[in-house]
């Protein structure tokens, strides 16, 4: 069974855009569990520019489904964390003016980091994962950093079947395929949605959760946010 965990950084931003605190994003998050949402995602930047740090500690006694905090562990990032204490956290290499994820992280360069950054979530009781693209010598990689499980950075599957290709899909299933054979947990993201998400989950072996934000956030402005959660929930079982 694969979990769907509801990125919720659209909300934040359309509350942004006027200042304010509608909508509210602890209002949104509460109704999407109560519409069947299995996780609430948030990925807070430095520059705060959608969720704030501050949303990050509200939402920690209303999420009573998975919890999964995504970001750069810069220092106020890792902080911040420490002292949520969130179900998972996601560690994604952004920069600080990226606009979106736009890459996994280079395992092997970056191992030594990876491994005391995950050492000390762990110790705090968190379950790590860490933003991968497909590509098995960045999965052999993120197995030596000891994280639990990896997310597979799912835009170029996404682009690629939007065009029709269905090979797109092949260096996912061989990556899922490795993970499992090395006890990693397997999550992913990016670009998934209505469209493509039940293709995706039929096709990769043991798929624990994916996380999908602006395109359930886009499909549900015409179809209604409970309705969508639904048909994802249809899609992914």
């Amino acid at each position: 069974m694969t979990k769907l965990s509801v990125n919720i950084n659209k909300i934040a931003t359309l509350r942004n855009s006027r200042g304010g605190d509608v909508p509210n994003v602890v209002e949104f998050a509460k109704d999407v569990q109560r519409f069947g949402a299995e996780g609430i995602t948030i990925h807070p930047r430095p520059d705060e520019r959608h969720i704030r740090y501050q949303d990050a500690r509200d939402l920690k006694p209303e999420v009573y489904t998975e919890y999964n905090i995504e970001g750069n562990p810069v220092e106020s990032f890792l902080n911040l964390v420490l002292e949520v204490k969130p179900t998972q956290v996601t560690l994604v290499p952004d920069a600080v003016d990226a606009i979106t994820s736009n890459a996994g992280w280079d395992t092997i360069k970056h191992k030594g980091f990876l491994v005391d950054v995950i050492k000390e979530f762990q110790n705090n009781g968190i379950r790590t994962s860490i933003f991968v693209d497909p590509v098995l010598k960045q999965i052999e990689g993120a197995k030596e950093t000891g994280t639990d499980r990896i997310e597979l950075y799912t835009e170029a599957f996404a682009h690629q079947y939007g065009l029709g290709n269905k090979e797109a899909i092949k260096p996912y299933v061989e990556s899922s395929e490795l993970a499992n054979s090395l006890s990693l947990g397997i999550n992913a993201g990016h670009d998934l949605s209505l469209d493509n998400i039940k293709f995706f989950k039929d096709n990769i072996p043991n798929l624990l959760e994916v996380s999908i934000g602006h395109a359930l956030i886009a499909e549900s402005l015409y179809l209604g946010v409970e309705n969508v959660i639904q048909m994802y929930l249809h899609k992914l079982r």
